[in-house]
């Protein structure tokens, strides 16, 4: 009864989200205009922990200064979930002009080198529109992602995530996959979200994470240093509504040389910097500092 139930959610909501998919990207940012009124004004969506995270990491900014930083940000997310759903139906050519790659021929540098390469990237900006550097690079791409509890939309995502050859794969399964490829001499390259909130008491590290004690997620630098993967920061920048800007910022070519925990500092570095530069981009609806010291 209840993967019934999952199912018939699924069958009543996927038609009106592609049909939502299909309307051009301007009607989307007006809907989006429209939901952050209500999201901001009427049911406040987390405001409360939005506004705790902004006040925790900038005590030097005034209420004032705060609260347009996070009204900009309740104006983005709007903007990612509504792009998020044109996922479903955008061309190649369409994400290729809104989702641009600079520095390229780095990673072709790392491919030449024999090397594989872990993308560390952080809830900034966008990752959703990411797909298409499975066919910009020689690498086999891979994506992580967490399962979601309703199997029929946990496909779904999949399937978006994957529209253009890159292959999606389980958090719990990721290591496994790469470690096999790494055995057959398949060189990869792979996106993981760095800026996780671990559990307590299956964390390794803390570290200073916007000034602030927490655990960090160490796990994408335990891989590298397990298969010998080159580390680079995934850098998404929006140029402005509907439009990013990636570089591909190295951190560590040789994981081993680097001492423990060391290469996610140098991620939590960049992220802080990108951060400090636009905040409104960033996702305090997370509660990413709860378990703070």
């Amino acid at each position: 009864m209840f993967y019934l139930m999952q199912r018939l959610i699924y069958i009543l909501i996927y038609p009106f989200l592609w049909l939502v998919s299909i309307l051009p990207l301007p009607v989307l940012y007006w809907k989006s205009n429209v939901l952050y009124f209500f999201v901001y004004y009427i049911f406040g969506y987390r405001k409360k922990v939005v506004l705790g995270n902004l006040h925790l990491v900038f005590p030097e900014k005034t209420d004032k200064e705060i609260k347009t930083i996070a009204k900009k940000f309740y104006q983005h997310l709007c903007d990612i979930i509504f792009e998020t759903i044109k996922s479903l139906s955008i061309s190649g050519e369409e994400l290729n002009h809104r989702f641009q790659y600079k520095n390229l021929d780095y990673l072709e540098q790392l491919h030449a080198q024999g090397k594989s390469v872990l993308l560390m990237c952080g809830h900034y900006a966008s990752w959703e529109w990411s797909g298409m550097l499975s066919q910009l690079t020689p690498f086999k791409a891979f994506a992580v992602y967490k399962k979601i509890d309703n199997p029929y939309f946990d496909d779904l995502v999949k399937k978006i995530r994957g529209r253009f050859g890159g292959t999606i794969v389980r958090n719990t399964q990721i290591t496994k996959v790469l470690y096999r490829n790494f055995k057959e001499g398949l060189q990869s390259i792979t996106l993981i979200l760095s800026d996780q909130t671990p559990k307590l008491g299956k964390f390794k590290e803390r570290q200073l994470f916007m000034g602030i004690d927490v655990p960090v997620f160490t796990g994408a630098e335990e891989l590298a240093k397990l298969l010998d993967f080159s580390t680079v920061y995934f850098k998404v920048e929006k140029v402005k509504r509907g439009h990013y800007r990636v570089s591909f910022i190295p951190m560590a070519e040789n994981p081993k040389t680097i001492e423990d925990f060391g290469i996610t500092r140098m991620f939590l570095t960049e992220i802080e910097k990108q951060i400090h530069e636009a905040p409104q981009y960033y996702l305090w609806s997370h509660k990413r500092w709860k378990h703070r010291l």
